[in-house]
């Protein structure tokens, strides 16, 4: 049938508008990939006062309080996990009488693993316990674990090394449980009590006492080190007193849990999980209000809007549509980070054996060659690795999470081809400090990068009833990625050079599955996640791109 032309001009007209929507709302996702700019959604979201109060509040002592309390967790994370590496060869030189500490390859593989396979599990365990208990109420579980198997590593005592590292190893699993669960609670705790202006700099704060608890373990390897190999029982000795000096230094990773145990105790639920999840806005409220200087009275509208938003489950088909490409994006980020990072932190003296930086080990007393290997650490963490955080801290909520983490896996894979590349032209004694350089500055941008921004990023992008679960998932992909890393270093016979080689393709795969991951710096969690949405009329500026989205079909009668 034909139509008359005002009614064909008319149909055409339309048809090209909407093709022309549909090209500018593409161009519009690839500006908002490359820049951030955000534009007014087509659903707008019922702010709970005391949810809004908190992302607008000043920076008050609580936060840095809460900045402590947290952080303490990944203090002792750091240190026991990153001081085990550095006296696994005086475990060599005792029980195995290893003439260059070295011990056998089961045994080495089990003492550097075991933690990270008990941060797993915790991790997992922890992150879900956290969503369905609350933060708070178990928060202090992890830190009874962490401080009793910090004791009783030191105190492994048996006259059989096998049963003695055995022992070490049960203990060190123990642990790494307790040690698991804090990577979810104290990033969920840290982004549910802050403001949206300075939510990034808060966590990465948090994280960033991973790298002071990194710098503990050295130097209080060193001080023992130095202290006991200039006694007069040394000198008839050695053994014995070296047996101490490990003893000392697993045991004293639990005096920073301990110091705020009841800190910890003291601490109030969140406002969002008491809120959110337990629908209790009047306790919220005065919990809020009892720790920060905010006087908020809750309002019937409020408690409705939180009985009728909607809940998904984590194997529900509406999170894996909304969540699970995010999901998937910050495991993997995080596992491919992981197998870099621990490599480089956990097998730093080997990989600098390589080039003959500390000599011939056999040529050494016990304490002298941990000496020289805690002295190598504690040079690359404060040159490298504390910068590095401190840097995140002070600019991730300037430039942005997104872009940081691309710049920090863009320059460690250029950093890491620079090591590999001419490993052995760094063997030359002269090059030696332009190897440690190298090595330090891929360290600064690990932590200039994924390695902060990784910890950062699954906080905020899954909902509050979620938000543990999916952050301990996530975490358990990086440290899946850190024993897989460990266990290549250990048993895999390739060179030096090709596994440096391998770790930067790691970082390839970072850099592709960032870019899956959304911007969330200066947003409200709720903004972010899409919590309590309220269908609404679309603004007029907003009706264009939503507009855009839909192609309809044209009657032309």
């Amino acid at each position: 049938m034909f139509t008359t032309w005002p009614a064909r001009r008319h149909a055409c007209s339309s048809l090209f508008c909407h093709l022309n929507g549909v090209g500018s709302a593409m161009l519009y996702r690839m500006l908002d990939a490359v820049t951030s700019v955000k534009c007014e959604t087509r659903r707008a979201r019922k702010q709970i006062k005391v949810l809004q109060a908190l992302d607008v509040a000043g920076t008050q002592l609580y936060h840095f309080t809460t900045i402590v309390i947290a952080g303490m967790g990944f203090f002792t994370d750091a240190y026991d996990l990153f001081s085990v590496s550095l006296i696994a060869d005086l475990l060599g030189r005792i029980y195995y009488n290893s003439a260059d500490g070295k011990l056998p390859s089961d045994v080495a593989g089990a003492v550097s693993a075991v933690a990270l396979c008990g941060t797993l599990l915790g991790q997992l365990f922890f992150g879900w316990l956290g969503d369905r208990m609350g933060r708070k109420r178990i928060y202090g579980v992890t830190l009874k674990l962490m401080v009793v198997c910090s004791l009783a590593s030191g105190l492994s005592f048996h006259y059989k090394p096998k049963c003695i590292i055995a022992t070490l190893c049960f203990f060190r699993f123990w642990l790494g449980f307790g040690v698991g669960g804090d990577y979810p609670l104290s990033a969920t705790i840290m982004s549910e009590y802050a403001n949206k202006r300075t939510r990034g700099a808060f966590i990465a704060a948090v994280f960033a006492m991973q790298g002071l608890g990194n710098l503990a373990a050295g130097a209080v390897v060193l001080a023992l080190s130095a202290r006991f190999k200039n006694t007069a029982a040394y000198e008839t000795d050695p053994v014995g007193q070296a047996d101490y000096v490990w003893r000392i230094v697993l045991m004293l990773g639990a005096v920073p849990a301990l110091l705020t145990y009841y800190w910890r105790m003291k601490m109030p639920e969140t406002a969002r999980y008491t809120a959110l999840i337990a629908k209790n806005l009047k306790l919220a409220a005065s919990d809020m209000a009892a720790v920060l200087d905010i006087d908020i009275v809750p309002e019937k509208e409020e408690a409705d809007a939180i009985e009728r938003h909607e809940e998904y489950g984590l194997f529900s088909m509406d999170f894996l549509r909304r969540h699970g490409r995010q999901l998937l994006s910050t495991t993997v980020c995080w596992f491919v980070l992981d197998v870099v990072f621990y490599s480089l932190n956990l097998f730093m003296k080997d990989i600098f054996s390589g080039i003959g930086w500390f000599g011939d080990a056999s040529q050494m007393s016990p304490l002298e060659q941990t000496y020289e290997i805690a002295r190598t650490q504690a040079i690359i963490v404060v040159s490298g690795s504390l910068p590095g955080y401190f840097l995140t801290v002070l600019l991730v909520d300037r430039i942005g999470r997104i872009k940081i983490q691309l710049m920090g896996f863009t320059m460690m894979t250029i950093f890491m081809i620079g090591l590999a590349a001419s490993y052995k032209f760094w063997s030359s004694p002269s090059m030696h400090a332009g190897f440690a350089i190298m090595y330090a500055f891929t360290l600064f941008f690990a932590n200039f990068g994924p390695n902060s921004t990784t910890f950062i990023l699954p906080t905020e992008i899954f909902p509050t009833r979620l938000r543990s679960t999916c952050n301990g998932i996530s975490a358990a992909g990086g440290k899946c990625g850190a024993i897989i890393g460990v266990l290549w270093f250990q048993y895999s016979e390739t060179s030096t050079r090709s596994s440096l080689l391998l770790l930067a393709g790691c970082n390839l795969v970072g850099i592709l599955f960032t870019l899956a991951l959304p911007e969330t710096k200066g947003m409200s969690l709720e903004d972010i996640t899409g919590e309590m949405e309220e269908v609404s009329e679309p603004s007029e500026e907003s009706a264009t791109v939503a507009e855009a989205e839909f192609i309809h079909s044209v009657e032309i009668s």
